[in-house]
């Protein structure tokens, strides 16, 4: 998981047990990496085709994909732990936002079964690594600023 050392990028209101790595910036969040992993798939899948011309549903799905890393980054910055777990369950909710119109694409063949179960399963995996984290910094107290 997560460990703030006492370097000044570190961010301390992630206080995490020294048995942990540290983490200095969002780019270090397994969250937020899969969630690029994510991006840069629904992308690709969006940019091709049938589905490339369906321009509403394409930019919808490509910024909710968007959104999820975005706001995993921002509330890392946010520097308190309740901000930070607020901007997590809107990255849950975007990841939602995905799965959703995946199903259209699906129905509409722009998918085949196959993308389709493997987006599907990745939103479910940074879905459930949001939600961990999130979790986890609530159970872990509250940091002076919250």
């Amino acid at each position: 998981m997560i460990h703030v050392s006492s370097k000044p990028n570190a961010f301390p209101f992630l206080n995490f047990s020294s048995d942990m790595p540290t983490l200095h910036r969002f780019e270090e969040i397994d969250a937020w990496k899969k969630a690029r992993l994510l991006v840069q798939r629904i992308y690709k899948v969006s940019g091709c085709g049938r589905f490339e011309k369906d321009f509403g549903l394409r930019d919808q799905i490509q910024q909710a994909a968007v959104s999820i890393m975005s706001n995993i980054a921002e509330g890392f910055e946010r520097g308190s732990r309740r901000e930070f777990a607020r901007f997590l369950d809107i990255a849950k909710a975007s990841a939602g936002e995905v799965r959703s119109p995946l199903y259209v694409a699906y129905d509409l063949d722009y998918l085949d079964e196959s993308t389709f179960d493997k987006l599907k399963a990745h939103c479910e995996e940074v879905s459930r690594l949001i939600s961990g984290l999130a979790r986890y910094l609530r159970s872990t107290g509250k940091s002076p600023s919250s």
